[in-house]
């Protein structure tokens, strides 16, 4: 059995939803943010980072949502969450996934936990106020660039689709104007009509 340790409304979702859809045996492990747990001794020995997600196996401990999610597709291939036989489409999930990992998570991060890169308040606040700009560009390379339809990559569900759902939930809190996106959009709101989605939305 798998322990996934995850905190409500994070990127932590994808981890989770993947391991819903995959039919693995695990453990959902939730984390208060609020309450500073994940910065304290007993999660910092599972994952030194402080960070969620983290994914506990039998041969030790995942972190980071790329990783997690591949790790799930590889683990369970009869789900086809990722063309884990093709090398260039699977560098294809890899592709868009790191872009959502390292540049959008982090824009989006800009505006919500600008203490991470400032200490001055007017730093922090600047931070904040160019987010939703920001956001909107990385939205507009995945709308007019990266998005296949009707699925990320094209007529295959992957893990693309897992991630890119998780992070487009935030658009709205991010005052990004989700108008723009009309490809991102429908894909969001096909994405919460499936069964399993909505088992995870109401779990969490």
């Amino acid at each position: 059995m798998y322990q996934l340790y995850y905190a409500p409304g994070s990127c932590s979702f994808a981890a989770h939803l993947a391991l819903e859809m995959s039919g693995a045996s695990y453990e959902a492990i939730k984390l208060d943010l609020g309450a500073n747990v994940q910065r304290q001794d007993q999660y910092l020995k599972i994952n030194p980072k402080g960070r969620v997600p983290a994914l506990v196996c039998p041969e030790g401990v995942i972190t980071e949502n790329p990783a997690i999610l591949l790790f799930i597709a590889q683990q369970f291939p009869a789900t086809k969450l990722a063309p884990i036989e093709r090398p260039f489409e699977l560098a294809r999930v890899s592709s868009f996934n790191a872009f959502l990992s390292s540049t959008v998570h982090p824009a989006h991060a800009h505006g919500v936990r600008g203490y991470r890169w400032a200490d001055d308040k007017a730093a922090i606040a600047e931070l904040k106020r160019k987010m939703p700009e920001v956001m909107t560009e990385c939205f507009e390379m995945i709308e007019h660039e990266m998005f296949s339809g009707p699925w990320v990559l094209g007529d295959e569900f992957t893990i693309c689709d897992i991630y890119l759902f998780t992070i487009a939930q935030w658009l709205e809190a991010d005052k990004v104007d989700i108008n723009q996106f009309p490809k991102v959009m429908d894909h969001r709101a096909r994405m919460r009509q499936l069964a399993v989605v909505k088992k995870v939305l109401a779990a969490q």
